[in-house]
């Protein structure tokens, strides 16, 4: 049986998984079988680019409506720097 690892790129996916779960109050398995991963050329599992896009518009989107809301309450938030 073939083994394979996690290439550095799915592990941060899974850490930014967990950010969102903690940040929507999704639950982290559902946002888990949602990921989409093949086979890379060093015999490790990566994203599909399928999915990287899919996951970046949907964090657009989430940010933008976020804005949105923020602008609509009247709320305005400082950055430290």
């Amino acid at each position: 049986m073939e083994t394979y690892t996690l290439s550095d790129q799915t592990i941060g996916q899974i850490a930014k998984l967990v950010q969102v779960a903690i940040l929507t109050g999704t639950d982290i398995i559902d946002n888990l079988r949602d990921m989409e991963l093949t086979l890379g050329e060093d015999s490790t599992l990566v994203l599909s680019p399928d999915y990287s896009e899919k996951f970046s518009t949907n964090v657009e989107k989430m940010v933008s409506e976020a804005v949105n809301i923020q602008e609509a309450a009247g709320i305005t938030l400082k950055t430290i720097e």
